[in-house]
């Protein structure tokens, strides 16, 4: 039986697709980063929603990995994850109560605390279970999302520590508001600045409570500033993974010439499907395949024309040209890189697999809408 091969141009579009020479050199990169500077890497999820690319990361090196919400666990322990840490707090009874399945069923699952209110709630929901679990305490570095004040934080580590039903673990300091900071220097200044609080507190806490020993932080913006803080021990980098136009964006290593460190995986193809003008082609994605938030869509393929993307409506784009360039033709299939990976993807139920110019195979989305 002669097997029909199929190439990205043949796909139903608008779709993602995963360039699995890309993925690799990007896992193999961070798992090697993490690993030269003493570090663990516990990736996020939330990124890519795959558990097969967890598995991947996984396999690579990573300890385990972050999930921001209790379904994505769920999910990931059904798929027979463990050592998962859930990175937002958990503030009502029904949450708690998956909290504790999730703990019955995989002993290793962690979660962050950022409130007394947490402490009451899980101490009460464990207890009816008679079940303990490990618990990071969260801490606010500039971000004013989630955390303890930093002024607060150890007097919550003592709440939380009186606790039979907690085990204090660590902390977690996450300053998202740093990560796409364009210049490298200034990126670089910032993240030390946020991260100095976390790391007194880290200290005094290690003081008192030798098994207090993770300080989890960090993002694909500053992996390579803050695994040099001598005391963060694993980063919970997301995008590195996929990579979008936000993080191609800004500098590496401080100097703007740099290539970004990781390499857009991830892209997104999108037909030509109205040709009528003659300064643009109407394409098939629209703000319903690519989020409309941080960056610019790029397009990368064909390499021929110097093109432009703008959303035009919920299901459709605009492409222009920027010079003399011919405008691509009705029914050309076009290669995007997406403006910001994370929720793109979460509009998505499966992405396709590809070596060169081949499709390869297919993996599900499964923890796509898993938002609670």
């Amino acid at each position: 039986m002669t097997v029909k091969k199929t190439y990205p141009r043949d796909l139903e579009t608008p779709c993602l697709v995963l360039d699995l020479d890309i993925l690799e050199r990007n896992l193999a990169k961070m798992q090697a980063a993490a690993r030269d500077a003493g570090k663990d890497l516990r990736p996020h999820v939330k990124t890519h929603k795959c558990s097969a690319l967890a598995r991947l990361q996984i396999d690579a090196g990573a300890i385990g990995v972050c999930v921001a919400k209790v379904s994505e666990a769920e999910a990931l322990v059904g798929a027979g994850f463990d050592d998962i840490l859930i990175t937002g707090p958990v503030a009502t009874t029904a949450k708690v109560e998956r909290l504790v399945d999730l703990v019955a069923a995989a002993p290793s699952t962690m979660v962050v605390i950022d409130h007394p209110g947490n402490i009451a709630l899980l101490d009460a929901g464990l207890g009816a279970r008679r079940l303990s679990m490990d618990v990071l305490l969260d801490v606010d570095v500039g971000l004013h999302r989630t955390g303890a004040r930093p002024s607060d934080a150890l007097a919550l580590a003592g709440q939380i520590v009186a606790c039979p039903r907690l085990r204090l673990r660590g902390i977690q300091a996450y300053a998202g508001q740093v990560q796409h900071i364009r210049r490298y220097e200034e990126r670089k200044h910032a993240s030390r600045r946020c991260l100095q609080d976390a790391v007194h507190i880290f200290r005094e806490l290690q003081a008192s409570l030798p098994d207090c020993a993770i300080f989890s932080a960090s993002g694909t913006g500053t992996f390579d500033i803050d695994l040099a803080v001598p005391e963060t021990t694993e980063l919970q980098v997301g995008s590195y993974v996929c990579m979008d136009t936000e993080y191609l964006e800004i500098e590496s290593a401080g100097n703007g010439s740099l290539p970004a460190p990781f390499d857009p995986a991830l892209r997104l193809l999108t037909t030509v499907v109205s040709a009528n003008h003659d300064h643009f082609v109407t394409v098939d994605a629209g703000l319903k395949s690519l989020y409309r938030d941080g960056g610019t869509p790029q397009v990368i393929a064909p390499a021929d024309g110097a093109w432009t993307y703008d959303w035009f409506g919920d299901e459709y784009g605009r492409i222009t040209r920027s010079d003399d360039s011919a405008l691509p033709r009705l029914g050309d299939v076009l290669e995007l890189v997406t403006s910001h990976c994370d929720p793109t993807v979460n509009l998505f139920d499966h992405y396709y697999l590809t070596r060169g110019d081949r499709v390869t195979g297919r993996w599900p989305i499964d923890l796509r809408g898993c938002s609670q």
